[in-house]
């Protein structure tokens, strides 16, 4: 078995051993299990965003419960992988200065349409900005659209990054990237919006046709930028 495969068979069984422990609402277990990962070097941070956390908030189906994942269960597991993200921020500021050693690149914003009620994956590419030399802040979910330009012109960051994840709320989407390329005109401030996130995927047309600046996918992009 080649060193790839290897790889492959071990992050499988690791996302195995987490889905169990989130299957039985298991938040300590579910910490435990990857910090144990990042501290011995074994797991990076992308790779568990990516792979481990991001793929089991997509599972519908509950293997220990043998049934489909009720709309609390959802809302429990998603509160458990917010934690895992809190607990591995530390982890996020050692790889930043010691695996990507990039100089400090300005300021990043993350926010979601006031609509966008999944915040996860906002959350998530926060920690990626931060990876990749920015300093990153993150506005939560259901924040009001006039909130987050007052946030936009106080931070003044070079980047204004807008997560959708629903393909519904890209209507509200379009109208914060609106009202945001508004408030930079008129206020001359210097700053890219970029949008990503799952609503995408199958549609990224979508988003040169709202007026975004770019279209990012996962850490690589952020990683890319200028």
């Amino acid at each position: 078995m080649g060193s790839s495969q290897k790889r492959g068979h071990s992050m499988h069984e690791l996302y195995e051993r987490f889905l169990l422990h989130l299957d039985e609402e298991d938040r300590y277990g579910c910490v435990d299990l990857i910090l144990a990962k990042l501290s011995a070097n074994e797991l990076d941070v992308v790779t568990a965003y990516d792979e481990i956390l991001a793929p089991s908030l997509r599972e519908g189906y509950c293997r220990g419960k043998h049934r489909e994942i009720c709309v609390w269960e959802e809302h429990v597991r998603t509160s458990i992988a917010r934690t895992v993200i809190e607990c591995c921020y530390p982890y996020v500021v050692k790889e930043r200065d010691h695996k990507y050693k990039l100089a400090s690149r300005g300021k990043a914003i993350v926010v979601c349409p006031t609509e966008e009620l999944h915040e996860i994956g906002a959350r998530m590419v926060a920690d990626f900005f931060t990876l990749c030399g920015f300093d990153s802040m993150f506005v939560g979910a259901n924040t009001p659209q006039a909130q987050i330009l007052e946030a936009i012109g106080c931070v003044k960051p070079r980047y204004v990054a807008i997560s959708v994840t629903s393909y519904y709320n890209l209507l509200a989407a379009r109208r914060l990237v609106e009202k945001t390329r508004s408030a930079k005109e008129m206020s001359k401030a210097d700053f890219t919006i970029v949008v990503g996130g799952y609503a995408f995927e199958r549609n990224p047309e979508i988003s040169e046709e709202m007026g975004a600046d770019l279209l990012l996918s996962g850490f690589e992009g952020i990683r890319g930028l200028s």
